[in-house]
């Protein structure tokens, strides 16, 4: 798989997906469902509805690669149910669900933007 940080987007599906669906199937689901252009140079995340699993989808230029990864004890933290159909996160972000930090709850410094030194 590539590193995270080679994507431009990193898209969270918000609601459970089937696990049943394949590759044609996620992408023809990101495609009519969530109307995002699954061919586009991001990653799409799924999670199952035990949310023990998620799964990653991605075009590489020469077809679509699917990544999944399944804890044996614990659960992922996800959004909410019916908050948005997706959400946009980073790399870092991603890197660190998959290792099981709630990034829903980290605060980060609010951006200031400022017109004059003085």
């Amino acid at each position: 798989m590539k590193i995270f940080g080679c994507f431009d987007r990193v898209y969270l599906c918000a609601n459970c997906v089937d696990f049943r669906k394949g590759l044609l199937s996620l992408s023809a689901f990101v495609q009519a469902s969530l109307g995002l252009n699954p061919f586009e140079n991001a990653l799409f995340i799924f999670i199952n509805k035990r949310k023990n699993s998620i799964k990653i989808l991605y075009w590489d230029k020469t077809g679509f690669a699917l990544w999944m990864k399944v804890l044996e004890k614990d659960r992922f933290p996800w959004l909410r149910h019916g908050e948005t159909s997706t959400t946009n996160i980073s790399a870092s972000e991603l890197e660190w669900l998959l290792n099981g930090i709630d990034i829903w709850k980290i605060k980060k410094h609010e951006p200031l933007n400022y017109s004059r030194v003085i």
